[in-house]
């Protein structure tokens, strides 16, 4: 277990909470919090949001709809020619109003400056963001891939100015959607992480905890730059993204090889996970899928648990090393220049994946089953990525929402409605690389290893199932729960 982090704020109650052995201090948020924005962001009279990509739309329409009314700004600064200019005019963010400019001008005049650029772009120009920065003014980050890349190459934040993040546990179209859903019951947003990496006025936390209140994140819990890169870089690539497409290559072809037809194929492999499998996870947690079986099914899912957490686990181990090394932030920065002049390909056009479209159009909600294997498969590659966040010593509530909370509540959902491709490749480019990268690697491990000790009736351990139905993650699960979004996205 990890080594509780705490803070205090001068603004905003801070709760404790108990998350099974474990209590960690969150601060809950609300609409009715938005009067205390201007005591949280004192000093600040502009807010520059950088970029406008995943996180860049939500954030800078979430912050200025929470900020109306008081005289602080929301400006949006995109690069010179930018193709996003269009989409942040018809948000209403124009250089007539004044919320409007070149990226450079906006980080010279914001006291707040939210970073949201791609990462491989910060990586290329962060330099020159932070010598443009004024004494005492704030960087904030919503990802610690920039911390990352500056450990790589010897750089340091300068002296002078505070350092944040807010990290919320989503893709930036859910933290705007349920922003705007939750207007009518005291906000409902995507739960948020928060990070003070510097504070040299004593300000800063309280401007991370503003920052998150005004995107509307119902629960705020710490933990620290370093530990939320590692934990989120290691889990888009995981379960998050890379997994959950190379779980279901591998079962669809498992299926379809075993006699089924190719529709029932995709019904119980991918559509099974990201529709009842995921909704029963968000409502009641991960044990109650498995407890929702029959003895048949049961037998079947821990059939399916004991063969897949062991290949599982040593992909999600290498996954973490090559993360935690630095590796994976190289990687990312070394594409960047590849991707100037050939963009990613599609990782949709595979039978799987066409079946799948098809599927999707003639989709009855109510006949898609929970299919016992499909679920220890998926579970244990879940499970796999949770223990190697355990033994690396993340915050408890870090490990529930980038192992599960952000698969059921924020991800899954789109991919049930528009295909996993679809998710992948909305997000940032620092996730499509890792989850082509390593997607691959889930498919053949688990296909190669998992259904081959299987087929040839090989031993298994048998303690991993007690182990599974004790696990520390399960009160951690059932604490979070309680402070799930109020209501449930809705994806078009």
């Amino acid at each position: 277990m990890s080594k509780p982090l705490s803070f205090t704020s001068k603004v905003f109650n801070v709760e404790r909470l108990d998350f099974g052995s474990q209590s960690e201090q969150v601060v809950k948020g609300g609409r009715n919090l938005f009067s205390l924005l201007p005591k949280a962001f004192a000093g600040i009279k502009q807010i520059g949001v950088i970029g406008w990509g995943s996180q860049g739309p939500a954030q800078a329409q979430n912050l200025r709809d929470s900020l109306a009314g008081t005289d602080i700004k929301v400006k949006v600064g995109l690069r010179a020619g930018s193709a996003s200019a269009k989409a942040a005019e018809q948000a209403g963010f124009t250089q007539a109003n004044g919320t409007l400019g070149d990226q450079y001008d906006v980080v010279k005049e914001s006291d707040l400056v939210l970073l949201l650029i791609s990462d491989a772009a910060q990586a290329e120009n962060f330099k020159r963001y932070l010598e443009l920065m004024r004494p005492g003014t704030t960087l904030g980050l919503s990802h610690g891939f920039l911390l990352g890349h500056m450990k790589n190459v010897g750089a340091k934040f300068p002296a002078n100015i505070n350092v944040v993040a807010v990290c919320p546990k989503g893709m930036g179209p859910s933290v705007r959607r349920l922003y705007v859903q939750g207007k009518e019951v005291n906000g409902a947003g995507i739960n948020a992480s928060f990070a003070v990496e510097q504070d040299i006025d004593g300000r800063a936390t309280d401007i991370a905890l503003g920052w998150s209140v005004a995107l509307g994140s119902p629960y705020t819990f710490q933990t620290t730059l370093e530990s939320e890169y590692k934990s989120d870089i290691y889990g888009e690539r995981g379960i998050l993204l890379g997994a959950v497409h190379g779980v279901i290559e591998s079962l669809y072809r498992r299926f379809v090889s075993q006699g089924m037809t190719r529709e029932n194929a995709f019904l119980n492999s991918a559509e099974s996970i990201t529709g009842p499998i995921s909704k029963t996870i968000s409502k009641q947690g991960i044990i109650a899928v498995y407890e929702g079986l029959d003895a048949t099914g049961k037998a079947e899912f821990e059939k399916a648990y004991t063969a897949t957490y062991p290949a599982a686990r040593e992909v999600m181990e290498e996954i973490y090393d090559e993360v935690s090394s630095g590796n994976e932030i190289r990687g990312v920065v070394l594409a960047g220049e590849r991707l100037k002049h050939r963009p990613m390909g599609k990782i949709d056009g595979t039978e799987t994946w066409k079946v799948g479209a098809e599927v999707r159009k003639k989709r009855t909600e109510a006949k898609i089953p929970v299919h016992p294997f499909t679920a220890g498969v998926y579970i244990a590659t879940m499970m796999a990525q949770i223990d190697v966040l355990y033994a690396h010593e993340h915050p408890g509530s870090e490990i529930a929402n980038e192992s599960v909370i952000e698969c059921t509540d924020s991800l899954n959902p789109y991919m049930h409605a528009r295909g996993v491709s679809y998710m992948i490749d909305n997000c940032s480019t620092t996730a499509r690389l890792g989850a082509r990268r390593w997607a691959p690697r889930f498919d053949y491990t688990i296909t190669q290893q998992a259904y081959v000790d299987l087929d040839e009736n090989r031993a298994l351990d048998q303690k991993l199932v007690p182990a599974f139905k004790a696990h520390a993650i399960h009160p951690v699960l059932a604490a979070c729960a309680k402070l799930r979004p109020t209501v449930d996205i809705f994806v078009e």
